[in-house]
């Protein structure tokens, strides 16, 4: 007797449901994507008890004539793809056809559809057919899904809390309105509106739904593209940050992705303005041919690959750094004043019902923000973007001069001028000017070195000691005479004349802290950097450390000159502004 059995149709797809459906966010995905790729502009997404429940989704798409209605929970079933040449440019969001017949065999499913004529309604439970009749003719799909996983209770017991599914359904379709600004998004949980788009085709209204409007004044647009990609979207100043890297959304043709690469490559270029464990919150649209990525990597359809990979991290990291090193980066105080609302008696006035009349009740004017664009001008569309744009050079924003007039708290040097008041840190300050006069120092180290009056002897683990025997042309080329000294032990007779007279002990032993700590991953690049920060630091002015009007002066001086004089090496403000507007408002001068 054979062993050996072909699956039935509903086992096989409950298979399936274990990669396609893994959460309930994985239902919402797949049937908003449908949506997307139906046409609509409209797609609302109600849910209860976190999807559990249900999730019902309505959308004003083409619609699915009644043999297609069938015939979309096979297995397999697909409009997207004609011919196997159709994977290598695939640019609908689904084209594997495994969704619906996944869903329907871990829930109840009722579908109603139409395309404009005699509609149709299919139920489905546990994978089997239950009813099938006419419906009504409105045009699009509503889809509703019940009873998620009620036959497969393991996987509904190790489901997340409630709150952490809701929490990851917002999320997808917060990204999802972002990449898809010109369809109308609404969700619901419980009948309480959680999301609701206008479908505009606006990134930076979107942006204002979901982070709200202080967040959205602090993004800057950008535009950037080579050969290959074309980048566009919006990137949040280096004060605007989340300790969580789910802020960090980029798409490519439109499509939701995953890649840690693409994400390191877009922190990187916030390197210095922010601190390490903060996150940006970035938007980043990649368009490109299809025949450049590979998408069919997961049935999850998050994970991508590229082409010329490279060259795109080098654009996106290039395109973020040269855009916050051109703008004024000093965070400005704002106070805050509490909204009094005021009854005023109505006036009996004529309803004039003309569109053009409406006045839209919206705090931000976004046509403010094209101005902060990188290498683009501000009156085209985005359609009409011309490639000799590109070519204009945008004015760097120069600090502005300030003069001290004292110290408050031992830390912070008090400036003013014309515009108002400044706080100058001077610790973070001082560590931004030691940083980049270190790191030109360790890239371009000068022929000069100073000879030790007693040689510094250091002994170190036998790990310890290979790694940095391993790396001594790289300190060698810093201008270090460095020998081996025993089975475990180095000497150092000579040092750069950039360490700071008094430290040199201490300098040298961080350096060589820094030399076996990046160990795994070590590049003569990385290993500057670290040791830039590391040095810059040790070496700046420490807090409560009173200094003269003049070494304020000249403290200043050198910030101004400094590439990016707003932040010191880890990400802190090295200046904060308060202008003169606010200073009166605060003494209730201004009203």
């Amino acid at each position: 007797m054979n062993k050996i059995k072909v699956m039935d149709d509903i086992l096989a797809n409950k298979i399936a449901a274990g990669e396609v459906v893994e959460k309930c966010v994985s239902v919402v995905k797949e049937l908003v994507e449908n949506s997307v790729d139906a046409g609509a502009t409209e797609i609302k997404i109600e849910i209860k008890e976190a999807g559990t429940k249900l999730i019902k989704v309505v959308d004003n798409g083409c619609g699915m004539s009644h043999d297609d209605a069938l015939l979309a929970f096979e297995r397999h079933a697909t409009s997207k793809l004609k011919s196997e040449l159709d994977l290598f440019r695939i640019s609908s969001l689904g084209f594997r056809g495994e969704a619906l017949a996944s869903i329907a065999s871990v829930s109840k499913v009722t579908l109603k559809t139409s395309t404009g004529d005699i509609g149709t309604l299919v139920k489905i439970e546990g994978g089997k057919k239950v009813k099938e009749e006419a419906s009504d003719k409105r045009r699009g799909t509503e889809i509703m899904v019940e009873s998620l996983f009620y036959n497969t209770p393991a996987r509904l017991k190790y489901l997340n809390s409630l709150y952490s599914e809701l929490a990851n359904i917002c999320e997808y379709v917060n990204k999802m309105a972002l990449s898809y600004t010109n369809i109308k998004f609404t969700l619901i949980n419980e009948d309480k509106v959680m999301l609701n788009t206008d479908g505009s085709g606006n990134l930076l209204k979107v942006i204002k739904e979901i982070y709200g409007s202080e967040v959205a004044r602090k993004m800057k647009k950008i535009s950037i593209f080579n050969d290959d990609y074309d980048v566009d979207g919006y990137i949040s100043l280096p004060e605007v940050t989340r300790s969580s890297r789910n802020h960090m959304i980029t798409l490519v043709n439109q499509r939701v992705i995953r890649n840690t690469e693409l994400n390191r490559s877009i922190n990187d270029a916030y390197h210095t303005f922010k601190p390490d464990s903060r996150y940006p919150i970035v938007v980043l649209n990649i368009n490109c041919d299809p025949s450049l990525v590979d998408v069919n990597v997961h049935p999850s359809k998050l994970d991508i690959k590229f082409s010329n990979f490279k060259d795109l991290k080098e654009l996106i990291f290039n395109g973020i750094n040269s855009l916050l090193s051109k703008k004024m980066l000093i965070p400005k105080i704002e106070k805050k004043e509490e909204i009094k609302e005021e009854r005023v008696k109505p006036k009996l006035q004529q309803l004039n019902l003309e569109r053009e009349n409406v006045i839209e009740d919206d705090v931000i004017d976004y046509s403010l923000f094209e101005e902060d664009t990188l290498e683009v001008n501000d009156d085209l569309t985005n359609d009409e973007i011309k490639e000799d744009e590109y070519e204009k050079k945008e004015k760097k924003e120069i600090m502005p001069e300030m003069y001290p007039i004292g110290l408050a708290k031992g830390t912070y040097i008090v400036c003013h001028n014309e515009l108002g008041l400044y706080l100058i840190d001077q610790h973070a300050a001082k560590e931004r000017i030691n940083y980049e006069g270190y790191k030109k120092s360790f890239g371009n180290p000068k022929e000069a070195s100073i000879k030790m009056l007693i040689p510094l002897t250091l002994e170190f683990p036998t790990n310890e000691f290979i790694i940095i025997k391993e790396n001594l042309d790289v300190l060698k080329d810093m201008k270090f005479d460095i020998e081996v000294s025993g089975t475990s032990s180095f000497i150092i007779k000579e040092h750069p004349t950039w360490i700071k007279e008094g430290y040199e002990n201490e300098s040298i032993k961080k350096i060589l802290e820094v030399l076996i700590s990046e160990e795994k991953n070590f590049t003569i690049e990385k290993f500057r950097e670290k040791s830039a920060i590391m040095l810059s630091c040790k070496m700046a002015i420490k807090a409560n450390m009173n200094i003269s009007l003049k070494e304020m002066e000249a403290l200043i001086d050198d910030l101004r000159k400094c590439d990016n004089p707003y932040t010191c090496p880890h990400g802190r403000p090295t200046t904060i502004f308060y202008s003169n507007y606010e200073l009166e408002k605060m003494f209730k001068r201004a009203m």
